[in-house]
């Protein structure tokens, strides 16, 4: 457990080395924490107690001295502030964190082994991380190990725990592993669930969701406004025809009119020009009144 004294001259995280300047084997070692890190981003938006810190050095001591730095593909710790200045973190120093050691630590197990199950176990123990998690999707035949293996720290020894995705209650989060597309890669990740085991949403599948969601409100929009343009076509074309209607009409009554006139100043009764006509003896008095 990390143990601390006030009488040591400890240096700061300015003056120690933020990395431990080995590269990663393959970029899944940086992909896989940081899906993770994004999703807790997402899904914390406004909570400011946590870090989750990928590749970057812990430095801590044991037994009153100062311990090689750990570098985890990947931590979680809770009860710190999410950003200790403007510039971020250079590494994390536990006695510049309230010696609050790191809830969970992650190590992904690549075609270099690296001692996780064995030295590194040991040191994450001395350090006091409670949760630590081997992922070892590649080569856990090799290593005779299982490709997920979260461990509980328990009266100082690790304790392997069983089912998927585990609950981690201090974070109200399971982990566990799940196919989906991240990066352009379609295969299986590590992945945060909810207390329902559903897998907490993925930013970037959440804006392309989003995305698409406003393409087929853009594409209704447009379907809308094509039919609403055929409408007012049909209207326009209607009104057309009905102007056309209304002219025609009045040119026929007023053909009709100008008969009746004719037909009158020529001497024929009211009846026998309703008769020529085809009118009623009404309609021919009502155009002949007409100034």
């Amino acid at each position: 457990m990390v143990q601390f004294s006030p009488l040591l001259r400890l240096p700061t995280s300015e003056e120690l080395p933020c990395s431990d300047e080995t590269p990663v084997d393959n970029e899944l070692q940086n992909l896989i924490p940081n899906l993770l890190l994004s999703v807790l981003a997402f899904i914390w938006p406004e909570r400011q107690d946590y870090f989750f810190g990928v590749d970057m050095a812990i430095y801590y001591l044991y037994e009153n001295k100062r311990q090689p730095a750990l570098t985890p593909d990947g931590f979680l710790s809770i009860g710190v502030p999410r950003c200790s200045s403007e510039k971020g973190r250079l590494s994390y120093v536990l006695w510049e964190e309230n010696n609050i050691p790191p809830l969970f630590a992650l190590e992904i197990v690549s075609k270099h082994y690296n001692n996780e199950y064995e030295d590194k176990k040991e040191k994450y123990t001395k350090l006091g991380v409670k949760y630590y998690l081997i992922y070892n999707p590649n080569h856990w035949k090799r290593d005779e190990h299982q490709s997920f293996e979260l461990y509980r720290l328990e009266q100082g020894e690790y304790v392997l725990q069983t089912g998927e995705p585990y609950w981690i209650p201090e974070i109200g989060l399971g982990i566990g592993r799940g196919k989906i597309t991240y990066a352009g890669l379609g295969r299986e990740w590590l992945l945060w669930y909810d207390e329902e085991g559903n897998a907490c949403p993925i930013p970037e599948e959440v804006a392309k969701t989003e995305s698409q969601r406003a393409e087929r409100e853009r594409q209704r929009a447009d379907k809308e406004s094509q039919r609403a343009d055929k409408e007012s076509q049909r209207a326009d074309k209607e009104s057309q025809r009905a102007e056309q209607e209304r002219q025609r009409a009045d040119r026929v009554l007023q053909q009709q009119r100008q008969t009746v006139i004719r037909l009158f100043s020529l001497g024929l009764s009211i009846e026998q020009i309703a008769t020529a006509c085809n009118l009623s003896i009404t309609e021919v008095k009502v155009i002949l009144e007409q100034p």
